[in-house]
């Protein structure tokens, strides 16, 4: 049904990857955007495609079709504040890097546009096209949505795909709950400082991050159920100027991740409750600040269903699985707690012996993939009703 969809994805590869390349090259962090919206905003110009921007400009929304239900389809835009080394002759070199494919899913959804254009008098409903800021620091959807992106015309269903790299081209992957819920936090350890050959005379941060570091390890081994899915990080450790001083603070910053409110809620007391009373015993003071709380995403079933059936219909060969559950997160899952969502893994797994995962500074996406998500989120739009 769907299959000149797809046949005409294939015929924008050289666009899409001459698009993926020149994004892939100029990888931008958080709500700060500048050239990749440029970009955004100039394909969406060139096809007559109408968009605002949110967020300081940081964002922007296409908009084609008519009628009252609407349906958003995002791809986030950012990328992560690392030295690029997978040796891509388009690799990045301004520090940055798109190391979980954000460049992808943008050209993917930039050639959707273009596609939907072409036949916006098929559409049976409105479509929004959110190009969205500030994934990675989980706080992209909650601007865009306090901005009011799900209103005006108000949003009735939200879908978004994801490129994985162990993924092998070709598979699409799916389920009911598919992320994980995220608590981001700081922890401020402040001592006193002093010099380093007489630490009698101050209290060390650091000292005390160590053992704040060891004790929150052994909440996962130790304190919940072994078939549970949680996961605890500490990320950065970061203290001091010099060899010879004792600092005045620390900080440790972590994730913590689940897929059970409960378990949830009760390490957040105990991360607490243990860098309070660590802290005490060696007279420190510290903190804990919240960082980011994102929920689990949890996506519809029917509209999943309805959304496989449509892709198989376009390509029978892809391998459609359900059952997507990984402890990885997106704050797509905002979006789905409040409309329902679908949000589908697309494979891009490279044809080599050296497989790197997201976010690992060497990291390759397969560019086959881009023809096959551009079609599945003009699929999903085309069947839209």
């Amino acid at each position: 049904m769907y299959s000149s969809i797809y046949a005409e994805s294939k015929e924008m590869y050289d666009e899409l990857i001459e698009w993926r390349r020149e994004l892939h090259k100029v990888p931008e962090l958080g709500l700060e955007l500048p050239k990749t919206v440029s970009f955004v905003k100039e394909k969406l110009t060139e096809w007559d495609i109408p968009f605002e921007t949110k967020i300081n400009g940081n964002c922007v929304i296409g908009y084609i079709g008519t009628g009252d239900k609407c349906l958003l389809l995002r791809a986030d835009m950012d990328g992560l504040p690392m030295n690029e080394e997978s040796q891509l002759s388009f690799a990045s070199q301004n520090g940055n890097m798109h190391a979980c494919g954000h460049d992808i899913h943008t050209t993917a959804l930039l050639g959707a546009a273009k596609i939907l254009k072409k036949h916006e008098k098929d559409l049976k409903g409105r479509i929004k096209l959110l190009f969205q800021p500030g994934e990675e620091t989980f706080e992209g959807a909650k601007a865009v949505i306090a901005e009011g992106v799900l209103e005006n015309p108000k949003v009735n269903a939200a879908f978004a795909t994801h490129v994985a790299s162990v993924i092998p081209v070709g598979t699409i992957a799916y389920g009911t709950m598919t992320g994980t819920s995220v608590f981001g936090f700081k922890i401020t350890i402040t001592g006193k400082g002093t010099h380093g050959a007489m630490p009698q005379n101050g209290i060390d941060p650091i000292n005390v991050g160590v053992h704040i570091y060891q004790a929150l390890q052994e909440l996962i081994a130790r304190e919940c159920p072994p078939g549970k899915e949680v996961t605890l990080t500490i990320g950065q450790f970061n203290s001091g100027t010099a060899n010879n001083i004792i600092p005045e603070t620390a900080i440790l910053q972590g994730t913590l991740r689940t897929f059970d409110s409960e378990i949830k809620q009760y390490l957040i007391t105990r991360i607490e409750e243990i860098v309070n009373n660590i802290s005490n015993a060696f007279h420190a003071e510290s903190k804990v600040d919240v960082l980011t709380d994102i929920p689990v995403l949890c996506c519809d079933e029917k509209r999943n269903m309805k959304i496989a059936k449509a892709l198989n219909s376009m390509n029978t060969e892809f391998n459609m699985v359900s059952g997507l559950h990984t402890t990885g997160s997106d704050d797509f899952a905002v979006f789905a707690n409040k409309v329902p969502s679908s949000y589908f893994m697309i494979g891009a797994k490279v044809d080599s012996d050296n497989i790197y995962a997201h976010h690992n500074p060497k990291v390759c996406f397969n560019e086959q993939v881009l023809p096959i998500e551009t079609a599945v989120y003009a699929c999903v739009a085309m069947d839209w009703e």
